[in-house]
């Protein structure tokens, strides 16, 4: 008998039940639409949080399910950053421009607005010309398309070009990297046409809107957990039917599984893309709550962090990637922001700012020698515990099928 799709999955429905429970907690607390007991940057917090869930739930898939092990994902969470950011940024500095010029004598001409625009976006790196990626950046409908478009199309030449070459294991572990780190020189020049090191900034101040931040920060914690939401759901829909079987077979054996007659290619290269394209959706959600984006956000230890995060949640788990990338996430704030108080030893003062990624680097050390299940682990732990013990003869050839006296009830 075939049974639906949350009878198969039960987990969905208690993960959004709890982030919905989550959300409306942040909300009736917050700032903006609340009692006013959660200020507003913290809830750009919980925000950007949830955001580096999402890009979580993207590498399980491709590293928990898939066994590849991707150090540039966090290359496809910045592409979507900047590509939403230059929409804000180019809006925001038209207006900026538009409203100068007005208080002139004379009406500006179209030509006089965009080198108005191009002098304030490129004047801090010696320039004032657009660039040919800036060709959508008035467009809000089609930067949002780029959103996907640009970190899938980057995602589907890689992978394409790297599946056919069956190159596997660590070797692609350090071609995912060659691609982030080339990526990040490539951004950190100032012909980039992406201002360099200077970044794209100010993508907090959303243009047309007079609503104030508190109020503009539950907006994107909403879209960020909105999107979450959208995100886990569609991940449990890859891996639950025989998409998701054939990947996990890869990860396990790949040679029998093309022996099989699939094609294991086309199943790497076709996850490849679809968690390029989440991470994209969710740097694009993040960025405008961080207000700014630069080429050390892409940088590889970044996607080396998006690892670590995963392996302490529980690879192969996607709610031990949200639980892994929450943690991580909101104790990094804590101790990097100068709330861990420091602990004095006399002799020497441990000072969490600059202690924390030695913290990070021993959890996942403990995680991978001692709890290789990660923080998820704890949730199978539980679940076990709480299944009815079963007494009598085994119904099938394997150890813990049906029993006889079950079967009769």
């Amino acid at each position: 008998m075939n049974r639906s799709f949350v009878a198969r999955n039960p987990s969905v429905l208690i993960f959004l039940a709890l982030l919905a429970l989550f959300t409306l907690g942040v909300t009736i607390l917050s700032e903006g639409f609340g009692v006013g007991m959660i200020s507003t940057s913290f809830v750009k917090t919980l925000g950007k949080t949830l955001c580096l869930c999402l890009v979580a739930v993207a590498m399980d898939l491709i590293w928990g399910y898939a066994g590849i092990l991707s150090l540039g994902h966090f290359a496809f969470f910045g592409l979507g950053g900047y590509m939403i950011g230059m929409w804000l940024m180019y809006e925001r500095t038209r207006l900026i421009v538009v409203d100068a010029l007005a208080q002139g004598s004379m009406p500006p001409t179209p030509q006089e607005v965009v080198d108005g625009i191009g002098n304030q976006i490129f004047g801090v790196v010696g320039s004032s010309e657009f660039p040919a990626i800036w060709a959508f950046a008035d467009s809000l409908t089609l930067q949002l398309a780029l959103v996907v478009l640009v970190p899938g199309l980057l995602a589907l030449v890689f992978g394409w070009l790297a599946f056919r070459s069956r190159v596997t294991g660590v070797y692609l572990s350090i071609l995912t990297q060659a691609m982030t780190l080339a990526l990040a020189l490539y951004l950190f020049q100032n012909d980039s046409g992406l201002r360099g090191n200077n970044g794209l900034s100010g993508l907090q101040n959303l243009p047309n809107v007079t609503a104030s931040q508190d109020v503009v920060s539950m907006w994107f914690f909403w879209g960020s957990a909105l999107a979450l939401g959208l995100g886990y759901l569609l991940a449990v829909w890859v891996v639950s039917g025989k998409f998701g079987s054939v990947i996990r077979g890869i990860r396990d054996n790949e040679a029998r599984v093309r022996f099989l007659g699939y094609s294991v290619e086309a199943y790497k290269l076709a996850l490849f893309t679809l968690t390029a394209c989440i991470a994209g959706i969710a740097g694009a959600l993040y960025y405008p709550q961080a207000g700014i984006i630069n080429p050390a956000e892409i940088a590889p230890i970044a996607s080396i962090y998006l690892a670590v995060w995963v392996a302490i949640g529980g690879r192969g788990r996607l709610y031990g990637a949200v639980i892994g990338a929450a943690v991580v996430s909101l104790l990094s704030s804590w101790f990097t922001g100068g709330q861990a108080p420091d602990i004095p030893l006399g002799f020497y003062t441990i000072k969490w700012v600059d202690w924390w990624l030695v913290l990070l680097g021993l959890s996942f050390v403990g995680v991978t020698l001692f709890a290789p299940q990660g923080i998820g682990g704890l949730v199978d732990l539980i679940s076990d515990r709480l299944r009815p013990d079963r007494h009598g003869a085994d119904l099938g050839p394997d150890q813990g099928s049906l029993r006889e006296k079950e079967a009769q009830k």
